[in-house]
């Protein structure tokens, strides 16, 4: 999938620690150490932060370990106990109703100041039952390129792209026309789904409207007059039920749209793209797909109390993770766009810029406890692919498919609701 004041005094070692082994640096007698689990990126990464600067807390040696992947880093926290258990956990916003209820995360309270520098999605992200559990990091969203090459200007709307490879499929060898080439056909592609007129869930000034239909009527003709190819009943080819091929096919000049990751923008840059990101754009000019525009966390654990290292755990968070210069010093590694509003403003490259506009443009918040589903219902994450394999793959109806998926998501939204 891809940018304050601080305290001084010390020189805080760092530690980086692969799967169970550590190469630890002998800290100073005085320090206390605070452990961070982060996974197989952002592990390195905050390593690289802290070996730059390291005196963000003092007489604290922060030790960060990382995990050979996220779902790795998501099995050792739900393993965790009072015995092995980190201070802090660099990981998914989703995570923490979880982490709320079985007590593995506990409650943060900020100043007014600190709480100035994000937003009340960012907050919304990391809270449950009304308490927030951790720091906003970075933004974790898609956004859309165009080939340069292809097409000479933003489209405005989602009937144009469909056109345009209409047009030029055959004389310039197009294979499709918007593919998804980051975050897979569920997450990636809600973009798509939104343009079209459908929600995982609908926001209304902040919060979930549980009264709103997440598939909308005009959904199921767009579909039909976008998507599919009436003399086969299937995909028309424009947009493909699969991810595969997508990031190949968009670099080889073979797909003039393409939804891109904030977590690989860099390949993009490096064969000669110019990053021109933009919110996937909806069937009426001014309207944009929403994307999942969520926040990753510094999550502050319970386990951080019970080792005598609260004061610690809180001051590496807001000092470090919650600052200005923390954030941009991160970012510099992390490459994504920050979740600190102060940050944002400060030394950044233009594709964490970019990301970040059209994450404040058409994100909204990704909530597990809805997407994750509920008891005789099924997940969003399971419920959007199956449907693009059986609309644009199988030619089952679209009409039907798409009242099975509104069914569900709105058994999925009336229980998550009632749990955030």
């Amino acid at each position: 999938m891809q940018k304050n004041k601080f305290k001084k005094g010390f020189v805080a070692a760092v530690v980086l620690a692969l799967g169970a082994s550590a190469l630890a640096v002998p800290a100073k007698a005085a320090d206390k150490e605070i452990l961070v689990w982060a996974d197989e990126t952002r592990g390195p990464n905050l390593v690289k932060t802290l070996a730059a600067k390291s005196d963000w807390v003092s007489g604290y040696t922060i030790k960060i370990r990382t995990f050979s992947s996220f779902d790795a880093l998501k099995t050792a926290v739900d393993a965790a106990t009072d015995l092995t258990g980190p201070d802090i956990i660099v990981g998914a916003n989703d995570w923490v109703a979880t982490g709320a209820k079985n007590g593995k995360l506990a409650p943060l309270t900020l100043t007014a100041a600190q709480k100035a520098n994000y937003t009340a999605n960012n907050f919304f992200d990391l809270s449950y039952k009304g308490k927030l559990y951790g720091i906003p990091l970075d933004i974790n969203n898609v956004a859309m390129i165009y080939n340069e090459n292809l097409v000479s200007k933003a489209p405005k709307t989602f009937g144009e792209m469909v056109n345009y490879y209409k047009a030029n499929k055959d004389s310039k060898g197009l294979v499709a026309g918007l593919c998804i080439a980051g975050g897979g056909m569920s997450w990636g592609a809600h973009s798509v789904f939104s343009a079209l007129g459908g929600n995982a869930y609908v926001m209304k000034n902040g919060a979930v409207d549980a009264n709103a239909k997440p598939v909308s009527a005009d959904f199921v003709k767009n579909v039909k007059a976008l998507l599919i190819d009436p003399a086969t009943g299937k995909g028309n080819g424009f947009f493909p039920a699969s991810d595969t091929g997508c990031k190949k096919n968009f670099l080889d000049g073979k797909v003039p749209f393409a939804v891109v990751g904030n977590w690989e923008w860099t390949d993009y840059q490096d064969a000669g793209f110019y990053l021109n990101l933009m919110p996937v754009p909806g069937v009426k000019a001014g309207s944009n797909g929403k994307m999942f525009g969520s926040v990753s966390g510094a999550l502050l654990t319970s386990y951080a109390a019970k080792r005598g290292n609260e004061a610690g755990a809180k001051a590496v968070l807001t000092d470090f993770f919650g600052s200005a210069a923390g954030a941009v010093a991160y970012q510099k590694n992390e490459l994504r766009p920050p979740a600190n509003k102060a940050a944002a403003k400060g030394d950044l490259l233009t594709a964490q810029v970019n990301f970040g506009k059209a994450s404040a443009a058409a994100g909204i918040p990704q909530i597990g406890a809805i997407l994750n589903g509920t008891t005789g219902s099924k997940s969003y994450w399971d419920l959007l692919p199956a449907f693009w394999t059986a609309v644009l793959t199988d030619g089952k109806d679209v009409a039907t498919e798409a009242g099975k998926l509104n069914d569900f998501l709105t058994k999925n939204i009336k229980a998550g609701v009632a749990d955030l």
